[in-house]
């Protein structure tokens, strides 16, 4: 059974920092590309930040080199380290394993807010 959970979400003020874990079971984890993704309400989801299995990664045009995405391989975790956060990134963040099939993370609350 494959499990993605993911944690480190809360309130933040403009400015401030978070960092997201997601912690996958029941795949081969450094085979999988790991992405994070988002969905504010009313919105459709957006892909934030991917890294591919061979540790290459992509970054969406609106994180402007705020945010890191890292694996460890060794303990089945994806990482997003999240700086400079603004009122805008308040939104729903979701871990997505994927090679030719997908998985989805129930996903972690950040709230962005003074």
């Amino acid at each position: 059974q494959v499990q993605l959970v993911e944690s480190g979400g809360g309130l933040v003020q403009p400015g401030g920092s978070l960092r997201l874990s997601c912690a996958a079971s029941g795949i081969a984890f450094s085979r999988w590309n790991m992405g994070w993704y988002r969905q504010a309400p009313g919105k459709q989801r957006e892909l934030v930040a991917i890294i591919f299995s061979s540790g290459t990664t992509n970054y969406a045009d609106f994180v402007e080199g705020r945010f890191t995405i890292l694996r460890d391989n060794a303990k089945n975790t994806v990482y997003l380290q999240m700086n400079g956060l603004k009122p805008e990134d308040t939104a729903v963040y979701y871990c997505k394993a994927s090679i030719l099939t997908a998985y989805w993370g129930r996903g972690t609350q950040v709230t962005v807010s003074s």
